[in-house]
């Protein structure tokens, strides 16, 4: 896409339909892409709006040469962003070669215990801007394949939530979602 994409006055008419449909918007995109997401949150307070992949932390060439100069950069966008109510973040997809982490270099795929331990600065991050009830536990299956199994991811998960309290897992784990999409919970067999 072509730069200033969400400043654009065509994409941003294109953008004020979705409220008409009452749909939300999935924001995929890059953390120095953040500030425009920033000014398109506040021009539609209205509209929901869901950040995937932790905002696009990159953190490798040549970003890893500045690191934490544009990890800064990223938490304050994030903060700025979760000032906006109508916001809220996907927490997953560290499995792309972007975030740094070098899981796909290693002679075997990393454990839910590495991966857990790795994340929770950047899921840290994420949960104290954001709060967990605007925060959600995300697949990026089969990008992520190429990094760790989609049981270790969860089970991952599942252990950096494990302190959590029970309000906070289910928001993480489903309740955010399904709030943010609109979803109809399916019953159980209990049920």
């Amino acid at each position: 896409p072509p730069c200033g994409l969400l400043l654009d006055a065509r994409f941003r008419a294109g953008f004020a339909l979705l409220a008409k449909y009452g749909l939300s918007f999935d924001a995929w995109l890059y953390h120095p892409q953040l500030p425009e997401l920033l000014d398109l949150a506040r021009a539609f307070p209205e509209q929901p709006i869901v950040i995937d992949h932790l905002g696009g932390l990159l953190r490798f060439a040549p970003y890893h040469l500045r690191q934490q100069e544009e990890e800064a950069a990223w938490r304050q966008s994030l903060q700025a962003l979760a000032a906006c109510p109508n916001v809220f973040i996907k927490l997953g997809g560290l499995g792309m070669k972007s975030f740094g982490f070098g899981y796909g270099k290693m002679p075997a795929p990393p454990g839910s215990e590495q991966l857990a331990r790795d994340w929770k600065p950047l899921l840290d991050i994420c949960i104290d801007a954001f709060g967990p009830t605007r925060c959600m536990f995300e697949s990026n299956f089969p990008v992520d394949k190429q990094s760790f199994s989609y049981s270790a991811m969860w089970n991952a998960f599942k252990r950096y939530a494990a302190g959590a309290s029970a309000a906070e897992k289910t928001a993480l784990f489903s309740g955010t979602a399904t709030a943010f999409y609109l979803l109809q919970p399916v019953a159980g067999p209990e049920s």
